[in-house]
C-alpha cells in the first residue's frame, strides 16, 4: 500500500524532530545562546550523555542544530539554533504550552477524581 503524500510530509517533519528529548534539546537552544554539550546535560538532567550526543549529531544532519568546535586547548564546541531550525520555533512554544495545559488537565483530574473517593 502506498502512502499518501500527506502522510509522507508528516513522516518527514516527524523523523527530524520527534523523539523524548529532540523537542527539548531544540526548545533549550531556542531560548537564545549557544550552549556547550555539558550546559546542555545540566538543563537535561535525565538524557544520558549517548543520547545526547546522538540527537545532537541527527539535529545536525537535519540542519536544525549548528557545532561549532573551537580550535584551543581544551577543545570548546557550541552547539546552536539554526536560521532553518527557528522555523520551529511557534511549533515548539505551542507544543510547549499545550504540554502545560495537558499536565494541569491531568492533575486537576485526578484531585477531583481523590476528592469523589474521599466523599
Amino acid at each position: 500500500m502506498q502512502k499518501s503524500p500527506v502522510q509522507c510530509q508528516f513522516v518527514a517533519a516527524l523523523d527530524s524532530i520527534v523523539g523524548k528529548w529532540k523537542p527539548i534539546i531544540l526548545y533549550h537552544l531556542l531560548q537564545g545562546n549557544p550552549l556547550r554539550f555539558n550546559e546542555l546535560r545540566r538543563l537535561i538532567p535525565d538524557i544520558t550523555q549517548r543520547m545526547l550526543t546522538l540527537h545532537l549529531r541527527e539535529l545536525e544532519e537535519e540542519e536544525l542544530v549548528q557545532r561549532v568546535i573551537y580550535p584551543q586547548i581544551p577543545p570548546k564546541v557550541e552547539y546552536s539554533i539554526t536560521e532553518y531550525g527557528m522555523s520551529l520555533s511557534p511549533i515548539l512554544e505551542t507544543l510547549h504550552q499545550w504540554g502545560k495545559a495537558h499536565v494541569e488537565r491531568k492533575q486537576l483530574k485526578k484531585e477531583n477524581n481523590e476528592q469523589t473517593e474521599t466523599d
